[in-house]
């Protein structure tokens, strides 16, 4: 058990290593959806439509944008997540 905190931190740096290798482009595009994605989660707590946020809808925002937020309103106000 004493070797798992040695595999994650591989696998940490793997990753890192594998979003430094993305294209400008790419991540530039993820980090716009994921602003804009959250300003309108902030925006609709504002007028008080309240999006209960966990991990994977962050992660659903912060990748899809606009789409994100349609999707994660559907699964929260239709299938109840």
């Amino acid at each position: 058990m004493e070797f798992i905190p040695y595999i994650i931190a591989v696998l940490v740096v793997f990753i890192v290593l594998k979003i430094l290798t993305l294209p400008m482009k790419i991540i530039i595009k993820v980090l716009i959806n994921s602003i804009i994605g959250g300003v309108i989660i902030f925006g609709l707590s504002l007028i008080g439509i309240g999006i209960t946020l966990t991990w994977v809808k962050a992660a659903i925002v912060g990748l899809l944008g606009i789409p994100g937020v349609v999707i994660v309103l559907v699964m929260q106000f239709v299938f109840k997540i």
